[in-house]
């Protein structure tokens, strides 16, 4: 090979290793609670040497977007049913890397205090995404408000709905918007982290599923060209850490759990 180019190509591959080094690294979050820590983790890693960008986003469709466009490097906001239900429907080639914490959907309301209070023909506001409406459906199922097809899990939807003693109807809405609908319907599916945004209180839930079921667990995202990313290696290791969980026990620990 000519010792020229060969000269040339160690050049270029040194600008662009310095290049990639001196480019923060993009992580996509929501605002909130997960917002919160994710900035803590970043000031941590900051401490160490390693440039992090923390961008939010203020809803669940546009994180894999970018992600999948390579705008950002990794994102951390959904749990693995999810990112496996945008997968299949919008053919994202994305992975899913580590888990971090599991965050609680629980049903609010504004009306009531009790499910025996709910009257006929109420109307319950739930997730518009599959897996999460499905979540839904089950919390509801939970509180003896209605049955399910057995064994549909998270592909149940309203025509999963075998027993509606109490004939609900249901409204789909987007994650983010559910805290609002809590003037406009006798029950609300709400994200414990939307919740918060909105101002709510987490310990008014009439009933959760828990901090504790690690199929819930939030994930870190990445493409597959990505995923060996010694960086976001190194970012995912300061997050699961034990200065992180102790940040995320003391500000959230009665309502966000940690994995690790």
């Amino acid at each position: 090979m000519n010792p020229l180019r060969l000269l040339a190509g160690l050049m270029l591959a040194l600008t662009i290793t310095h290049a990639q080094a001196e480019t923060p690294l993009r992580i996509g979050s929501t605002p909130g609670p997960l917002g919160d820590i994710m900035n803590f983790a970043a000031a941590q890693a900051k401490q160490q040497g390693l440039d992090v960008q923390v961008i939010e986003f203020t809803d669940w469709i546009t994180p894999n977007e970018a992600l999948a466009n390579g705008d950002i490097d990794t994102n951390l906001f959904q749990h693995a049913p999810f990112l496996n239900a945008a997968i299949k429907a919008r053919g994202y080639k994305l992975v899913a890397l580590a888990p971090t914490t599991v965050m609680p959907v629980g049903l609010f309301s504004h009306k009531i205090t009790r499910f025996d209070q709910v009257p006929d023909g109420a109307v319950i506001a739930i997730a518009n995404d599959p897996v999460n409406g499905a979540r839904g459906l089950q919390l509801l199922q939970k509180a003896g408000l209605l049955k399910l097809r057995p064994g549909v899990g998270d592909d149940a939807t309203q025509l999963d709905v075998v027993d509606n003693p109490k004939h609900l109807k249901f409204r789909e809405l987007e994650a983010a918007q559910l805290p609002r609908a809590l003037d406009d319907v006798t029950l609300a599916q709400v994200s414990i982290s939307y919740l918060m945004i909105a101002g709510g209180d987490p310990a008014t839930a009439l009933l959760s599923d828990g901090g504790t079921d690690p199929h819930y667990a939030l994930v870190f995202a990445a493409r597959p060209d990505r995923k060996d990313d010694p960086r976001l290696l190194k970012f995912i290791a300061m997050y699961r850490s034990p200065a992180v969980k102790e940040f995320i026990v003391e500000h959230y620990g009665r309502y966000i759990q940690p994995t690790w």
